[in-house]
């Protein structure tokens, strides 16, 4: 169905009528999984694209107020969660308006200082208690059982890619050894279009669709899928991260970096992330 201004005006009149005279004005969005409106000047509203993506609502709204003050970034807390409606059939969110622009569209000035700053938000993070948190369906598993998606994804760029390199990075982190410690809280999709930059500085980081609790290694990704080289050093001392948590976090940046280049021909901005994430996995690796 048709998701624009219209559709967003009727449902948050229906739902949320303290908010019915705000303006709606769409936002580009450079994810797979939403569609982004602005309701006034302190809100958003967010509609899932697919059922798999509506179905993680409900994990945000639990737990994000939970996780937020603890958290040295801002994120989106929800204020209201919508229901079907309006000819719209799934669950979706108002949630606070956070200010910046996508990392991937814009630059901090200082590309350590952000690599510290990812690095406390992650510890953060993990330092919550994971009590009562869910194992995230996607991120879960281990990285051998996304073997089959990242092959597949990996045909696909063989005309574009090295791929016969990248497959041996691949399967040197599938060989790593697994993580036996307890979960920990995992955000599940840092890479640039889910941070947000405001002033040079990184200033939110936003869709928690796949929140969860696992392998400390899933949020290790931004190391490739943001970071340059250098940065990425001090974001690894900054963790004192050991080293299999490290080549499974390469793993982890891995198989996203597959799977938006692979997939993303309609999506400049994640085909880009994808593709900057796999030169710097095998510049890295080399």
């Amino acid at each position: 169905m048709q998701v624009d201004v219209s559709l967003v005006r009727r449902l948050v009149a229906a739902q949320f009528p303290q908010w019915a005279s705000l303006p709606v004005e769409p936002v580009e969005s450079a994810g797979w999984d939403n569609t982004i409106f602005r309701l006034g000047p302190h809100l958003a509203v967010r509609l899932p694209r697919r059922r798999v993506s509506a179905e993680h609502v409900s994990n945000e709204h639990q737990w994000l107020p939970v996780l937020a003050p603890h958290l040295p970034l801002p994120v989106p807390v929800p204020l209201g969660r919508g229901m079907p409606g309006e000819g719209y059939p799934w669950q979706w969110t108002v949630s606070q308006w956070l200010t910046g622009e996508l990392a991937a569209l814009t630059r901090v000035a200082d590309m350590a200082r952000a690599a510290t700053s990812l690095a406390r938000f992650i510890a953060a993070l993990q330092a919550i208690d994971p009590d009562g948190g869910s194992v995230h369906e996607f991120r879960g598993l281990s990285l051998a059982a996304h073997a089959d998606n990242t092959e597949a994804a990996a045909t696909v760029l063989q005309d574009s890619v090295d791929i016969s390199s990248v497959l041996r990075v691949w399967e040197a982190v599938v060989a790593a050894p697994a993580w036996t410690g307890q979960p920990v809280w995992i955000h599940g999709d840092l890479h640039p279009a889910n941070l947000l930059v405001e002033r040079g500085e990184l200033n939110g980081v936003i869709d928690f669709g796949l929140l969860g609790v696992g392998d400390p290694a899933c949020d290790l990704a931004v190391a490739w899928t943001y970071l340059p080289a250098d940065a990425r050093e001090v974001f690894r001392g900054a963790l004192a991260v050991d080293d299999a948590t490290w080549s499974r976090g390469r793993g982890w940046a891995l198989q996203f970096g597959f799977r938006a280049a692979a997939y993303s021909a309609d999506n400049p901005v994640l085909d880009n992330i994808g593709r900057y994430t796999l030169a710097q996995i095998l510049a890295d690796f080399d």
